[in-house]
């Protein structure tokens, strides 16, 4: 074999080295990247389902993340369901119905989350949902996201007067629980 031939021969393996490198990292980004989703107004909106305590799903078919707060998990694939979650669910359910099934939303700076959820403040006239699940015990303040100081202040408030309360997650009670547990 000719040196020349194996110099060629060298730079066809090393191209295709290159290309199968660069296939790879395209398909492992692309299998992480999550689609861009349609823009969502603020306003008023129909929900389809209530899919758990933070998480909300739209007629249109988009997916509601409550901003600024964390509900125990309930649908969670390959994890139990945690304490005070189907609660959460519960009351979330029950602000919608009494919406008669449509919500207003408002956003904050980020518009949506790792999953390619719509990250959402959510009204029922003036009532705040996000802020009323935390004032119930039922879900935790989550004030290191950017959005306005303003809510932040709201949520830590209903976070202090729930924990001082002892409700829900604050509290020492296991939801179904009963004396002879």
């Amino acid at each position: 074999m000719s040196r020349r031939y194996s110099r060629n021969l060298f730079r066809v393996y090393w191209w295709v080295v290159v290309l199968a490198v660069v296939l790879v990292l395209r398909v492992l980004y692309s299998s992480q990247h999550v689609p861009a989703q349609e823009a969502l107004a603020e306003g008023r909106h129909r929900v389809a389902r209530v899919v758990d305590g933070d998480t909300l799903k739209l007629v249109t078919g988009q997916r509601i993340r409550l901003q600024g707060v964390d509900t125990p998990e309930t649908v969670r694939p390959d994890y139990p369901v945690e304490p005070w979650g189907p609660e959460a669910t519960a009351f979330t359910k029950q602000f919608v119905d009494q919406a008669d099934g449509e919500v207003t939303l408002t956003f904050g700076t980020e518009r949506l989350d790792a999953y390619g959820r719509h990250l959402a403040f959510v009204w029922r006239d003036d009532v705040l949902l996000n802020e009323e699940l935390v004032r119930a015990g039922l879900a935790r303040a989550r004030l290191g996201y950017r959005y306005s100081g303003t809510m932040k202040r709201r949520l830590a408030d209903a976070q202090e007067e729930a924990r001082a309360a002892g409700l829900g997650i604050w509290s020492d009670a296991i939801p179904g629980a009963t004396a002879s547990d």
